[in-house]
């Protein structure tokens, strides 16, 4: 009885520790008990050409979590997102359980895990580098190319989870403009559509050693009464992270694992015959 007695009052004891939250230095994607310094502060490095350095483990940067959360992490104000009526009536409708990602498929180019991700280069062909890869550890373990070397966008391209992504250098900021998407990935995790319509427009800017800024602005007249922008800020990891290998669909606990019935399809965002687009 005694020895019970003491499991008790230790269980007591320790629960509310374990409860506690990771502190803000411990980013959960990284593990909730490590500690980890604030990110360095000094100026950005920069490449032998002059081009700003992007090379690094990067969290965080994109909406990620909150139902709201590209209006809530981007700086917006609830309601500031000017969609169109039918967007409005696909949204009451939507079943959250067919977000793509929670089905271990593409996360699309606007949202972000709270994993760690970073870019590769191709080496440089003269001092343009032909293509920038971004890849991260979430979901599919996915991976974006970015073609650096001035090609234009096809004029019709073949719609994509990913699109087609170009980029170029303004200054110290990496411009990424992406198009040709399917329709099916998500803005953040309330369901926000993007159409095939949609272009998507990222600008990089490395502030300092331990910061870097994203700019998103997406232009989708088929959905959004305007463009509209949002910014977020991602934090560089430690040195000696890197990475992990993330298998999904061995370890997903929100789709079928949860006991949801598996989606024969993703919705495909769309205005319905006579609804109201920009031109």
């Amino acid at each position: 009885m005694k020895r019970l007695v003491l499991v008790f009052v230790l269980a007591g004891v320790t629960a509310p520790l374990l409860g506690q939250q990771a502190p803000a230095d411990a980013p959960a994607a990284l593990g909730a008990g490590v500690r980890r310094p604030p990110p360095p502060t000094g100026p950005a490095p920069r490449l032998p050409d002059g081009t700003i350095d992007l090379r690094g483990l990067w969290v965080g940067g994109g909406p990620s979590g909150e139902r709201a959360s590209f209006e809530v992490q981007g700086g917006l104000k609830p309601g500031d997102i000017p969609i169109l009526p039918w967007v409005k009536e696909y949204l009451a409708k939507l079943d959250l359980q067919k977000d793509p990602y929670i089905w271990c498929m593409p996360m699309g180019v606007v949202r972000k895990s709270p994993l760690p991700w970073r870019f590769v280069a191709e080496p440089a062909v003269g001092k343009t580098a032909r293509i920038l890869y971004l890849i991260e550890e979430g979901g599919t373990h996915s991976f974006r190319q970015i073609f650096m070397d001035g090609r234009k966008h096809p004029e019709d391209p073949n719609p994509t989870w990913s699109g087609h992504t170009t980029g170029w250098w303004e200054g110290d900021t990496l411009v990424v403009e992406t198009v040709g998407l399917n329709g099916r990935t998500w803005i953040d995790r309330r369901g926000l559509p993007l159409t095939e319509k949609a272009k998507v427009t990222e600008r990089y800017t490395r502030v300092n050693m331990g910061t870097l800024e994203r700019v998103v602005t997406i232009d989708d007249p088929a959905a959004y009464s305007r463009p509209f922008m949002a910014r977020f800020t991602a934090r560089l990891s430690n040195p000696e992270d890197d990475i992990m290998e993330f298998i999904c669909n061995e370890n997903n606990q929100a789709g079928q694992a949860a006991g949801s019935e598996v989606p024969t399809e993703f919705p495909v965002a769309a205005p319905p015959p006579g609804a109201a687009t920009r031109p």
